[in-house]
């Protein structure tokens, strides 16, 4: 029978009604996670200790928050719409085939493939004011149009209003060459 313990993460109450723990003696070494209506099911080795249990389920319930929120922000659709608008209004209506967030990126606010034509941001970012994100989605955008970062590219990027601003912003938080 599983194990039912209250979800005790800070910050992860919403996401989940409650934590249910299955411990497995045939699993010797993965611990798995997943989401089943409000309830985060995570499975883990018979053999380890409450302490290691804990530190199990603070991870597997951190990542699956965050997919959570990646995923109710890709639904929406609105960061598709919002990257239409900047394409619009300041890269010349160029069009990203598709954009999403992404909880992988660390060492980078965003990334571009100009040959396909998609955007990945850092789940990161919604952390940050919404005139930083815009930034970031130019910046991409103009990617689109000139891959590298040399004049007629920054050209592109600093027909966004802030730029100079947003970029302020991330150096101060320790990553804008991570654009």
């Amino acid at each position: 029978m599983p194990n039912r313990l209250p979800l005790d993460v800070p910050g992860l109450e919403e996401e989940f009604e409650r934590v249910e723990i299955r411990r497995s003696s045939r699993r010797k070494k993965t611990v798995s996670a997943e989401i089943v209506g409000d309830v985060l099911v995570v499975s883990i080795p018979e053999r380890l200790s409450r302490a290691e249990e804990h530190e199990w389920v603070t991870l597997m319930a951190a990542r699956m928050a965050q997919r959570k929120k990646k995923d109710r922000l890709n639904a929406s659709g609105e960061l598709e719409t919002k990257a239409r608008e900047l394409g619009d209004r300041y890269v010349d209506g160029v069009r990203a085939t598709d954009i999403a967030w992404v909880p992988t990126q660390r060492s980078r606010w965003g990334s571009c493939s100009p040959d396909d034509g998609t955007i990945r941001l850092s789940l990161e970012l919604t952390k940050y004011p919404g005139w930083v994100r815009d930034y970031v989605i130019v910046h991409e955008l103009a990617h689109l149009v000139v891959p590298d970062h040399s004049d007629a590219f920054w050209a592109i990027v600093d027909r966004y209003p802030l730029t100079e601003r947003a970029r302020g912003f991330l150096i101060a938080k320790g990553m804008e060459e991570g654009v």
